[in-house]
């Protein structure tokens, strides 16, 4: 099976990484072959450095990466299934190639997750072409059995699991950062989220606590926000460390994904953003707090009301409420002096479900294997 899979880069990191993880379990876990289009290959490379930002063609872990320029070359080539993410529009030409094809490709447009209900009704829905005899299907991923799933590896939690268990390997990874060993009684928290006050009171918190804390912080959007807060210089940069109150500031370049897993998976707590990042949180097992994109007349924040519906049902009724409270403020950009307490107070609660919860989302198998499943039934 060759898929052509097209993605235009539009927050920074999360489409690629999104379309990039896809792409190698299509290949190394089904077998496919997969041409990878991307417009902004420079975003690409701070996710995969093996990449060559002035190559428009060249192989990587096994996929073809071509660039996506305002014309494809003559020589693009049109697979069995064709995957437009996130609705990023394919060029008419390569839409007319399509149709001019004895047997046309599966066409699936792989939307954005939504934990929200209506999801399950337009799942797997086709969308005949208004001019050439296309159909395109809908592509939702999503947290129930009606959906396509969620992006994880075949592997991926027994890694995590036999990470988890081996101190040296953590402790050399630490040390490799820069990051000494915990103080006796302290904590390690990560921080990579979009540009918000309340990430800045947060800190603040944190830096006037009774708890020593080590906070990971990957040059980001929130950087800036984090420093004015503690009264750091502006120009900080990646391999600093300070010390503010019982907060020890470490400030992280961006890494490849393997590497951001790694982070998540030694944390306690990860503040996360966007998408991809915001599943690779929840596969660490690990408490975990999501800063949704903000969208206009805050439609972003129902979204992320659907997906704390489905991860809150099952917890104690007291940690729900924490939970609920400390999300709702940060992504409303403000958080008080209390919901951070109140969490802290349910935190054994909280890591026993943070445990469980990856394997009771993968039960019915993850976005990979019902693509797959959906393309071998409609290719029939």
């Amino acid at each position: 099976m060759h898929c052509s899979l097209f993605c235009r880069v539009i927050d920074n990191y999360g489409d690629i990484g999104v379309c990039w993880r896809l792409a190698r379990q299509l290949v190394h876990e089904h077998g496919w072959q997969l041409t990878l289009w991307v417009d902004d290959l420079a975003s690409f490379a701070r996710i995969a450095p093996a990449l060559d930002v002035a190559l428009a063609r060249q192989w990587l872990d096994g996929i073809e990466v071509r660039h996506w320029a305002d014309t494809l070359p003559a020589d693009a080539a049109v697979g069995e299934v064709v995957i437009e993410a996130f609705a990023c529009e394919l060029p008419d030409s390569y839409q007319h190639a399509m149709a001019a094809k004895a047997k046309p490709p599966l066409w699936l447009n792989l939307e954005y997750l939504s934990a929200e209900d209506w999801v399950e009704g337009c799942h797997g829905l086709p969308s005949p072409h208004p001019r050439l005899p296309l159909q395109k299907y809908f592509f939702f991923p999503g947290f129930t059995a009606r959906t396509g799933g969620l992006l994880c590896e075949q592997a991926l939690l027994a890694e995590r699991d036999a990470w988890q268990a081996d101190t040296a390997a953590q402790r050399a990874y630490w040390l490799a950062r820069g990051v000494p060993p915990c103080p006796p009684g302290g904590v390690r928290y990560s921080l990579f989220a979009y540009d918000s006050p309340a990430a800045a009171q947060w800190v603040q918190q944190l830096a006037a606590g009774s708890q020593p804390v080590q906070l990971l912080l990957p040059m980001g959007k929130v950087v800036p926000d984090v420093l004015h807060a503690l009264d750091l210089p502006a120009d900080a940069a990646a391999g600093q460390h300070h010390q503010c109150g019982q907060l020890a500031l470490y400030l992280l370049p961006m890494s490849d994904q393997r590497g951001y897993d790694r982070l998540l998976w030694s944390c306690d707590f990860n503040i996360v953003r966007g998408e991809d990042s915001f599943l690779r949180a929840q596969w660490a097992g690990r408490p975990f707090a999501w800063h949704i994109y903000r969208q206009d007349d805050d439609a972003h924040i129902d979204k992320l009301n659907a997906f704390l519906q489905h991860y809150c049902h099952a917890m104690p009724p007291a940690l729900a409420t924490a939970v609920q409270d400390f999300m709702l403020q940060w992504n409303h950009n403000r958080l008080s002096g209390t919901a951070w307490p109140a969490l802290q107070a349910q935190w054994p609660a909280w890591q026993l479900h943070a445990a469980a919860w990856p394997g009771q989302i993968l039960a019915g198998g993850s976005l990979a294997q019902r693509l797959v499943q959906f393309a071998e039934i409609r290719l029939q």
